[in-house]
């Protein structure tokens, strides 16, 4: 499709903003400007970021508008290079850019001693799902299994049977599909009948009493977040609403591992340890979900439920309470409940396939950025704030739900491009103007600011990112 007979950014967002009950009005307020390079790609990648990020900055001035009636209404501003950037995930501790991929994460082509060639994607970055791979095709556990290994042994395999029998142990793995074979696995229609964000009234509540919006505040000052997530999406949708002004909880298990990148999204967070597998660590989050506004987590599906969080049970703990949660596939359907990241549900969804397509290449190829990742994210942020807005107009308790694939599926929506051939190896304009430089808990942190800009209370963060754990499991 030539992106001509492409929706624009304001046409895209003025859909799903519609779809979340919002004032229509608000969106002569936003403008994307501007024009990125170095991140070409056959689908509407920096369109998407600049939509999903522009979304949840427009939602903030919204609730601005909400809790200060007398202030003026903010205009927001979204750059494509600036949003592009931010969405790539760059930053640097100490001067040095950390590895995104543990060494025998990726893409591996299969079959080919079975007869039945075709790729697969392992995500390997944490040493459960490394070991669990490796047991699976019957390797040695641990870090010393080198890479040739598992290119060796996955020749033995078929694709799909590889990613059916991982998918049976709970394993990240996904097989390289075309669009088609997706479609035709029956998933892709239970996404159609479902929102990009669904926000979903949960039960019954009065509206919640708001803490007042001092002069010079940012929208979302004094507003309580629960962050129960640990890789890339809920992160960044925690660390946009701290952007504005949230007052953001991030709380770990003390057993459970993190990326590399919690360095980055922890940005503007308390960053506190719980652990939920005793009764202490479930009782201190109790008392916290009783003083909060929202709860945000992208547990594997019916994990939390297991610990007596599940979404109803929130509601009936703190009423009036924004359950917000984040899904790769979803919650229904053939994949309901299956493990995935980015880049395997770009794997799977045929994405990556298009893409290599485009570019004439026959190995899967990724997109150029995180953007389901961060979409969702940004999206997320968004249907929060929407819902904040009904529980502060009409009360009740809400739920808000985005899954990885339906952004895949959002941004299949948006058109694909017609990438001219020489153009698909752009480089990259010089990052530094959009970086910023900060203390943490784990160094030096260089990282690319928020990059949906509000007229008057410009997006930042004041708290230091921190390791879990440097902050107390409560609220001041």
């Amino acid at each position: 499709m030539p992106i001509d007979d492409c929706p624009t950014p304001a046409a895209a967002l003025g859909a799903l903003w519609r779809a979340q009950g919002l004032n229509k009005e608000a969106l002569a307020r936003i403008a994307f400007t501007g024009a990125a390079a170095g991140f070409t790609s056959s689908l509407r990648v920096v369109e998407a970021a600049q939509v999903s990020a522009g979304a949840a900055a427009l939602a903030a001035t919204e609730i601005e508008r909400w809790r200060a009636p007398g202030r003026l209404a903010q205009s927001v501003t979204v750059d494509a290079q600036h949003a592009a950037f931010e969405t790539s995930g760059y930053f640097t501790l100490d001067g040095v850019q950390p590895d995104a991929w543990a060494p025998i994460s990726g893409l591996y082509a299969c079959g080919q001693a079975a007869g039945a060639p075709g790729w697969v994607r392992i995500h390997a970055n944490f040493d459960h799902h490394r070991d669990g791979a490796l047991a699976l095709l019957g390797l040695p556990t641990g870090p010393g299994t080198p890479r040739a290994a598992v290119e060796q042994a996955l020749a033995q395999w078929n694709a799909e049977d590889f990613e059916a029998r991982a998918a049976a142990r709970g394993l990240p793995i996904a097989a390289a599909r075309s669009a088609a074979q997706w479609q035709a696995l029956g998933h892709e229609a239970v996404l159609a009948e479902q929102p990009l964000v669904a926000i979903t009234r949960l039960g019954d509540a009065p509206p919640l009493p708001w803490p007042a919006l001092a002069e010079g505040d940012k929208p979302l000052a004094g507003l309580r977040v629960l962050d129960l997530t640990r890789i890339i999406a809920g992160p960044v949708a925690g660390r946009t609403l701290a952007a504005h002004g949230a007052d953001v909880m991030l709380v770990n298990g003390p057993h459970l591992p993190n990326i590399e990148a919690i360095a980055d999204t922890s940005r503007g967070k308390r960053s506190a340890t719980l652990d939920l597998r005793g009764d202490s660590g479930r009782q201190a989050l109790r008392e916290l979900v009783a003083q909060s506004q929202v709860f945000l987590q992208a547990y594997r599906p019916g994990a939390l439920a297991a610990k007596g969080f599940s979404a109803e049970e929130l509601a009936r703990l703190r009423p009036g309470l924004v359950v917000a949660e984040l899904s790769a596939y979803g919650w229904q359907g053939p994949w309901g409940g299956r493990p995935g990241f980015d880049s395997l549900v770009q794997t799977a969804t045929g994405v990556q396939a298009d893409e290599a397509l485009a570019r004439g290449q026959a190995a899967p190829r990724a997109l150029p950025m995180q953007i389901l990742d961060y979409s969702a994210g940004f999206l997320l942020a968004c249907g929060i704030q929407a819902a904040l807005l009904r529980q502060a107009r009409e009360g009740g308790s809400w739920q808000v739900r985005v899954t990885l694939a339906g952004v895949a599926r959002w941004l299949r929506g948006l058109g694909a491009v017609e990438v001219p051939d020489g153009d698909w190896d752009q480089p990259k304009p010089d990052i530094a103007p959009y970086l910023e430089t900060t203390a943490s808990g784990f160094g030096a942190l260089r990282a690319v600011r928020h990059c949906a800009v509000l007229s008057r209370s410009a997006p930042g963060w004041q708290r230091l990112s921190v390791p879990p754990g440097s902050d107390a499991p409560r609220w001041d």
